[in-house]
């Protein structure tokens, strides 16, 4: 069984990754503001290095596979913070579920175990869903 160890900088890092969310999800509600986009790039990118390890974050988004979710995504992260938000952020998307498609069994995973919203992911037209995409890379 693999074990996580949740220290303070694991703790910090799993504040800024949510925070960065946060950020991006106000910066989208609020007609693409880009200086909230921003802080959520930043936060977010800061986030996910503090959190699995400087070492570790430039191994993933320097590997091969991942090349074309890392060009798109800081493509379209320096659009948004030269001003073109809208463009910046599909960019971005596009990078995001490139780069982190292989997460997502394990993340319904997580989620199935929490209280409420485990529930919903219990049903099995949900479970179904993601079970068909468990072990699968998106293709592109």
């Amino acid at each position: 069984m693999i074990s996580f160890e949740m220290n303070d900088r694991k703790k910090i890092g799993l504040g800024l990754t949510g925070f960065g969310v946060f950020f991006s999800f106000l910066g989208v509600i609020f007609f693409f503001d880009e200086g909230l986009l921003a802080m959520g790039n930043i936060l977010f990118i800061s986030g996910v290095t503090l959190t699995i390890g400087l070492k570790s974050s430039m191994q993933f988004f320097t590997k091969r596979s991942n090349f074309k979710g890392t060009i798109s995504f800081a493509l379209g992260f320096l659009l948004v913070m030269i001003g073109w938000p809208v463009l910046g952020m599909i960019l971005e998307a596009y990078g995001f579920i490139v780069l982190f498609s292989g997460f997502w069994p394990t993340l319904a995973v997580f989620v199935q175990k929490i209280p409420v919203l485990g529930w919903v992911f219990q049903q099995p037209f949900v479970r179904s869903f993601f079970d068909s995409y468990r072990g699968k890379r998106v293709p592109v």
